[in-house]
């Protein structure tokens, strides 16, 4: 009776201990707290560009996930559809992203108890003249070779049991290290993110890139053509002694020009064709037919206006910024972990099972054994190294804040960039498009000046090329146009979505 009252008495009385130690938890280390972001107040405040170039602030409301419907291209629409859902560097960006998610269960584990089962079983002799053997010559001196064999014959023995070992986290360093791990799983989420954003910026500019070079080839085939009729003309009249050789010969030189030009447009085609395959996980020719010349692809582009939103919504919207400020309180966490090994860190462990060397005894009440207690680790000397760990630490929280300073700075700078880039070929298409129907005109005049026999038919042709380059320019200019208007949503770091895929992105941001 006595001894089971002093077991259940032990038993409160390690039970009373823990219950101190846990409400006596704490966490040391700083507690994040996200640094301020500032915004203006609207998208015309933070401009470095003068009253002479004035930018849009865009169409009111959000940003449209898929903005690059805003071209109404249906290639394109399906180009990015294919994209955001086969291309390679997508998948690699969220199998790491799964990766740190697991890397945050590691960490999490570490919460609970590890409990064990082991279970043995071993043949074994001891040795006649082991250390513990030693008593042997004290208690039975004469009989002791007798006994020390006995002892030291053959036996099997039986063992199974439950071990539970439990880190009881007085000074949060394991809260902190989740805490840290959760961080980590949302950068990796951020720069997933920045994957999405960047590969579908990356495709429409390669596409507009693409569609700006055919159409330019286009145009330089209609001027050889342009130019083979006027040295057809003007070799016609060298005959008559109307023109001069080098006249002629000047003319055959700028044609060779022109025609030099021709290769690099296709090179350029080609090169892009393979750019939106690699984006596309797919090898070279594959969309060849898809992006092949059509009427619509030789028509003038869509340049639709923006919608920026919020400008104080920047900052959790650019992937960039959050991956930042995750990292900021990861290393943040990451102090808070470094400082808990300073303090002593106490282990519970408990163990339960038989051990029999007989193995029809195994199993009774008798082979029972069981251990109980907490085990304490006090560090008391390591040469600093624990103290200068946190210190390294602090020095890389220190790095992370400015990091992330300069990160927002460089999204505003972006934004503004491209905002003013934007603007700036606004004006000059606008300009070039006067030229353009001016080019036009004239060529339009002076056919019929032609037809009613009041000029040759060089300056036709004259006409005509210069109608061509004002188009030519024109094609350029709505090419950046275009490029421009994917920097500013690429700025922006609006996160693209596909129909199929918008669940998983819920299930992923709510995580």
């Amino acid at each position: 009776m006595s001894e089971t009252y002093s077991s259940i008495r032990s038993r409160l009385w390690i039970g009373s201990v823990l219950a101190a130690l846990l409400t006596a938890c704490t966490t040391v280390g700083p507690n994040f707290k996200p640094p301020e972001t500032p915004a203006p107040d609207d998208w015309s405040s933070w401009n470095s560009a003068g009253s002479e170039l004035a930018r849009s602030v865009g169409k009111p409301g959000s940003p449209q996930s898929r903005w690059w419907e805003a071209f109404n291209d249906p290639v394109l629409n399906e180009l990015e559809q294919k994209a955001l859902s086969q291309n390679p560097d997508l998948r690699t960006a969220a199998l790491h992203y799964a990766q740190f998610r697991a890397l945050r269960d590691v960490a999490g584990s570490q919460q609970g108890p590890d409990v064990r089962l082991q279970a043995g079983m071993n043949r074994q002799r001891q040795s006649e003249y082991a250390a513990g053997d030693r008593v042997l010559d004290i208690i039975a001196p004469d009989n002791r070779d007798a006994l020390a064999g006995a002892l030291s014959a053959p036996f099997t023995q039986y063992q199974a049991g439950i071990d539970l070992s439990w880190e009881i986290d007085l000074w949060g360093r394991v809260r902190r290290a989740v805490e840290g791990a959760d961080a980590d799983a949302a950068a990796s989420a951020a720069l997933l993110d920045q994957t999405r954003v960047s590969i579908a910026s990356e495709l429409a500019g390669a596409y507009v890139s693409l569609r700006t070079t055919q159409r330019l080839a286009k145009l330089t085939h209609d001027d050889i053509a342009a130019m083979r009729e006027r040295i057809r003309l003007m070799a016609s009249r060298r005959k008559h002694g109307l023109v001069g050789d080098v006249d002629l010969e000047r003319q055959r030189l700028e044609l060779a020009n022109l025609e030099a030009q021709l290769p690099t447009l296709l090179e350029q085609e080609a090169q892009t064709k393979n750019r939106i395959g690699l984006l596309l996980g797919l090898h070279p020719g594959e969309l060849s037919q898809m992006l092949a010349t059509t009427e619509g692809a030789n028509a003038a582009p869509v340049l639709p206006e923006y919608t920026l939103g919020l400008p104080s919504e920047l900052a959790a919207r650019r992937p960039d910024i959050r991956a930042s400020l995750a990292r900021l309180h990861q290393s943040t966490a990451a102090i808070g972990e470094a400082q808990a090994q300073l303090y002593p860190s106490i282990r519970l462990g408990v163990r339960a099972g038989l051990d029999s060397y007989e193995a029809g005894k195994f199993g009774d009440w008798g082979s029972r054994l069981w251990s109980i207690g907490p085990s304490i680790d006090l560090p008391i000397f390591d040469g600093g190294r624990r103290r200068t760990t946190v210190k390294l630490r602090e020095l890389k929280q220190q790095e992370a804040a400015i990091d992330f300073q300069r990160t927002v700075l460089r999204a505003w700078q972006e934004i503004d960039d491209a905002l003013t880039a934007y603007a700036a070929e606004q004006q000059r298409q606008q300009r070039l498009a006067l030229r353009a129907q001016s080019s036009a005109e004239v060529y339009q005049l002076v056919q019929a000046r032609e037809r009613a026999g009041l000029t040759d038919f060089l300056n036709v042709i004259d006409a005509q090329r210069s109608d061509i380059q004002a188009r030519r320019d024109m094609v350029s200019s709505q090419g950046r146009a275009q490029a421009q208007f994917i920097a500013v949503y690429r700025a922006l770091g609006v996160l693209p979505s596909l129909t199929e895929d918008l669940s998983g992105n819920e299930e992923r941001r709510s995580q």
